[in-house]
């Protein structure tokens, strides 16, 4: 009976080792996947998984990688196994709500539009306090149809919910609703009521700042960006935002032209920061205020190569071949 006894103490011994290599292999891959080395990160996950295939936080990662790279449809075989491993796992049902939803628009299928909005149900049933699930399913259902589940009476009430949770999101949360609703001028007061609660958090005033920049509002844009500053003056999405606002101001071009570059040439592409596409995009922008067509025309191709289901590249690429013909 002494091999039993032996056998039991390597075991023993080995299982803290094996759970500290899982470890550090994870560590690992978070570190790649930070700094945007998304192939690299993949093939370290695949291993572990190969390795040990009942790991749902393995099979998660890799998930959360394919999104990165826009391979939607591995992305969310490998998030429904992290699900099915883990099913009380509110952020795994998200990002499955998520990759379900990336797929559902490029294939405008609305079976899997309903599995998008029974994933996020899922992620806020698993936790009511994750604001990121309350918030997707809100934009689920402010913006489906109701044949696939919208509804903008349930919309509301995740924003009221969320209000009870945090302050700031409610404002967002409801700016959201307002905009989503046709409601502009209710929507501005949203955004300005979460800003004035003075954030302690960056995001905020970079939600804001994405929505006046889309509205072509430069002033608001640079008074956002200097107090985005204040908050975390070495984030690394600061000189996206300001190319952004001297570019709409018409203040300075060749340092938009210059915080644009900077923020290509720094940061990965991430889809949750502003993306390389959209960055591109506004140099084409700059380029065409500056009368570089030519210019602004590759800058639009080269943000089409990286997204090509970038709208406003899109569109803005074919109003300059009109003009060029």
């Amino acid at each position: 009976m002494r091999w039993i006894v032996v056998l039991a103490a390597a075991i023993g011994l080995l299982l803290p080792m094996a759970q500290k290599a899982g470890a550090d292999d994870l560590a690992e891959v978070r570190q790649q996947f930070d700094a945007g080395n998304y192939a690299t990160a993949m093939n370290t996950l695949r291993a572990l998984v190969s390795q040990s295939p009942g790991s749902a936080e393995d099979h998660f990662w890799l998930g959360r990688c394919y999104y990165e790279v826009r391979d939607y449809n591995n992305a969310v075989s490998e998030l429904e196994k992290a699900t099915q491993l883990d099913p009380n796992s509110s952020v795994y049902h998200d990002w499955l709500g998520r990759g379900y939803g990336a797929v559902a628009a490029r294939e405008k299928s609305f079976l899997l539009a309903r599995r998008v909005k029974k994933e996020f149900q899922a992620a806020v049933q698993a936790d009511g306090s994750n604001i990121d699930a309350r918030r997707d399913l809100e934009e689920y259902l402010i913006q489906a149809p109701w044949i696939v589940g919208g509804s903008k009476d349930d919309a509301l009430a995740q924003v009221n919910a969320i209000a009870q949770i945090n302050p700031v999101d409610g404002h967002l949360a409801k700016a959201d609703y307002e905009s989503g609703v046709g409601n502009a001028d209710l929507a501005v007061a949203e955004y300005n009521a979460a800003v004035a609660l003075k954030p302690q958090s960056i995001e905020p005033y970079l939600e804001v700042a994405n929505y006046y920049g889309l509205q072509g509002k430069g002033a608001e844009v640079t008074a956002l960006v200097e107090q985005a500053a204040q908050v975390s003056p070495k984030d690394a999405r600061l000189p996206f935002y300001r190319g952004v606002a001297h570019i709409l101001t018409g203040a300075d071009f060749p340092l938009a032209e210059e915080n644009l570059k900077s923020y290509l040439a720094s940061t990965p592409d991430r889809s949750d920061w502003p993306s390389h596409a959209m960055a591109r995009y506004w140099l084409g922008q700059l380029y065409e205020k500056e009368g570089n067509k030519m210019a602004a025309a590759e800058q639009y191709r080269e943000a089409l190569s990286l997204d090509p289901d970038d709208r406003e590249a899109k569109h803005a690429l074919s109003q300059l071949e009109k003009s060029l013909h």
